[in-house]
């Protein structure tokens, strides 16, 4: 396709002409990442869990969950279409980060209040739906504001807020009931520990103010002709043309956007299966929990939360490495190694039984959760066109999302015939499916790579 390989070109010119960022600035502009993921990983981290105290069974929990991708595929594409063709007083993006981080807030103070089932699976919706209007658009900043040179440094900075935030959020509960004396009793009939509803509540304020601070110091560049801008988009706006350009969008994706959807559809129907199950599984075949109403049940959901935080640790102390290790190897190598770390560390949970030994394969998985959260979004953004960034990016994550659908429909059926409802084992079909990711990242071609190669080449054969 020439015209958009011009564009790619184009692209490619007019990043260079972006200055570079120092840290602070690079800090500033990813610091909301930091909230947004305080709040998911409380989710991620506390919801199976809440479903179960409101008494759902294995098998329905699946099903529950389904408000997670099902909003990421609807809302990401629409909020990156909206985002790309947006300009006004607080730029392009930010709009979307102001909006996401109120709504977003105010689930997290209403998830743990919820008195029965339904009532958490429909907060949850709420609460995925709103955390995308923040998210996608945080994933364009990174391709909009930052030269070439600094994109797979500006995601990997992401990916530090995102295990920072995400360590902080998974042993809070945790924390509130060994150094704060807070109880781990609930408060009320719906049997939630008092320390997941503060922990909550303490994500609706870090997820708002964080958001807040990026707005405040981190400013965008606007179209370069804004009559022109302005007049593009009225003259193609509309809710039909809208629909039109991201089917178009669908249709014209670059290669390597295919290619990375395969290896992005196995990492994360493996990664979903971990966050469906692990809490449970640690809980009940770790510590040996069989009733979900005991203390022990509630200590072993929160030692999920310390292993949660582990491996999240490990992901954002390894993303201040993880630039400089693509430069070394490639970005698919490092890639295709830390995705066959994480699937081999949750095999291995076959063989653990001690608390402390979980940490062992904790470890190995930050590796490839750290990857899985700044590699492909590097790789990607070297082969898209600039005008059309945030489209694709929210297009991207239905890789991410329709195996996560794939789960909430058809897990629940393979735990009930195939698994016996043993939770471990769901976690350990998660560490296969990650191996098998791993392998696909062979065939992914890397753009930006190819063309940095290129221009050494270029230069070398310039100078002999």
């Amino acid at each position: 396709m020439p015209t958009q390989e011009k564009e790619i070109t184009h692209e490619k010119q007019e990043q260079t002409e972006k200055p570079t960022l120092n840290f602070f600035q690079l800090w500033n502009m990813s610091f909301g990442f930091f909230g947004i993921q305080y709040g998911w990983a409380l989710q991620f981290a506390n919801t199976s869990a809440i479903y179960e105290y409101l008494g759902a069974e294995p098998e329905q929990i699946p099903m529950l969950w389904l408000a997670a991708p099902l909003s990421g595929l609807i809302v990401q594409p629409i909020v990156g279409h909206l985002s790309d063709r947006t300009w006004g007083f607080l730029g392009r993006r930010r709009p979307y980060f102001l909006v996401g981080a109120i709504l977003s807030s105010t689930a997290l103070i209403l998830m743990p209040n919820s008195s029965t089932l339904w009532m958490a699976a429909g907060l949850l919706w709420i609460l995925d739906t709103s955390v995308n209007i923040s998210l996608e658009p945080f994933r364009a900043f990174v391709a909009d504001i930052l030269p070439l040179k600094q994109r797979t440094q500006g995601f990997a900075m992401q990916s530090f807020f995102i295990g920072f935030g995400a360590v902080v959020a998974a042993i809070s509960p945790w924390l509130l009931a060994n150094f704060w004396g807070v109880t781990r009793a609930a408060d009320n009939q719906n049997g939630i520990p008092l320390t997941v509803k503060i922990s909550f509540y303490l994500g609706a304020a870090v997820f708002l103010i964080t958001v807040l601070w990026t707005i405040v110091t981190t400013k965008e560049y606007p179209p370069e002709d804004l009559a022109a801008f302005r007049k593009k988009n009225s003259e193609n706006g509309g809710f039909v043309n809208g629909v039109k350009e991201l089917f178009h969008a669908y249709k014209t994706m670059p290669e390597t956007m295919k290619q990375l959807g395969w290896v992005q559809f196995f990492t994360w129907l493996g990664m979903f299966c971990v966050l469906l199950y692990f809490p449970p599984a640690v809980a009940r075949y770790i510590f040996g929990a069989i009733d979900r109403t005991s203390p022990i049940y509630t200590y072993g959901i929160e030692w999920a939360g310390i292993c949660i935080g582990v491996y999240n640790g490990v992901c954002f102390i390894f993303s201040l490495f993880l630039a400089k290790i693509t430069q070394l190897t490639s970005r698919k190598i490092t890639h295709a190694f830390c995705l066959f770390c994480g699937g081999a560390a949750l095999m291995s949970l076959l063989f653990i039984r001690d608390p402390y030994l979980l940490f062992i394969p904790m470890i190995c998985l930050g590796l490839a959760w750290a990857s899985m959260l700044a590699i492909p979004y590097s790789i990607l953004a070297d082969a898209l066109p600039a005008e059309e960034t945030g489209v694709y990016l929210g297009i991207f994550n239905a890789f991410i999302v329709i195996p996560q659908i794939i789960a909430a429909l058809g897990l629940g059926w393979v735990m009930h015939n195939f698994l016996d409802n043993n939770h471990l084992m769901a976690v350990v079909l998660g560490g296969t499916l990650m191996i098998v990711a791993s392998l696909l990242v062979a065939g992914v071609e890397d753009v930006g790579e190819e063309k940095e190669r290129e221009v050494v080449r270029e230069k070398l054969t310039g100078e002999s």
